[in-house]
């Protein structure tokens, strides 16, 4: 295995993307999407991004990067298609243990980002060890056929219902067993084929009334 899988929690953490065309754009709705709080460094960006910038959620420094620009950084994003700046960003992150990704150079990054199917709370993440991103967006577009916005819901209710359990007692042996039974349910295609009352009498069935859809607070499609 030529990379450790993991997904990591940047709520609130400092990224920083050098670089403002269509690829930074993308690489900084991603890291907004997951919380960070987002510097880009480029002497010309976006109109997208610049939209960003003036409602405030991330700060824009334009002009071309220098040294420094990744102090305090956890994470960041060399999206230039400038080598030398590659490299000498590159070795700014080296010195300050800044966790690196260089757009298209697999060889210069410390990770590597996966394709991925999202679906609610559900992610399911697609690496080819950077070998073929081709590849990995063809199994990308496969799953997301088998892996439909049902399984977003099937999620809300898996959670609702652990939230309610919780409440009631510390998670046991017995609670493992239903959420067991639950996950390899058919709930999700009757969630699909619109079968409510079925996923009702599926799960009422194993914990009872208390644990109706209705009572879970559960919006249907």
């Amino acid at each position: 295995m030529r990379y450790y899988p993991i997904y990591l929690d940047i709520r609130d953490k400092p990224c920083v993307v050098i670089g403002g065309g269509d690829v930074a754009e993308r690489k900084v709705l991603s890291l907004l999407n997951a919380g960070a709080k987002v510097t880009l460094v480029s002497p010309e960006v976006t109109d997208i991004l610049k939209g960003i910038s003036r409602d405030g959620r991330i700060e824009i420094k334009e002009r071309p990067y220098k040294e420094g620009d990744l102090k305090g950084a956890f994470m960041a994003y060399a999206a230039t298609d400038n080598e030398d700046i590659n490299y000498k960003i590159s070795e700014e992150a080296l010195k300050g243990g800044v966790l690196l990704n260089v757009v298209d150079k697999p060889e210069m990054c410390d990770f590597i980002v996966p394709s991925v199917v999202e679906r609610g709370l559900l992610s399911i993440a697609i690496s080819t060890g950077g070998t073929s991103p081709a590849f990995a967006k063809r199994l990308r577009l496969e799953m997301e056929e088998i892996y439909g916005e049902e399984y977003a819901l099937f999620l809300e209710i898996m959670a609702a219902i652990r939230r309610k359990l919780l409440t009631k007692e510390a998670e046991s042996v017995k609670n493992r067993k239903f959420f067991n039974k639950l996950a390899s349910s058919s709930i999700p295609e009757m969630i699909k084929a619109g079968r409510w009352k079925d996923v009702d009498r599926t799960i009422i069935s194993l914990l009872g009334e208390d644990f109706s859809i209705s009572s879970l607070e559960i919006k249907k499609a």
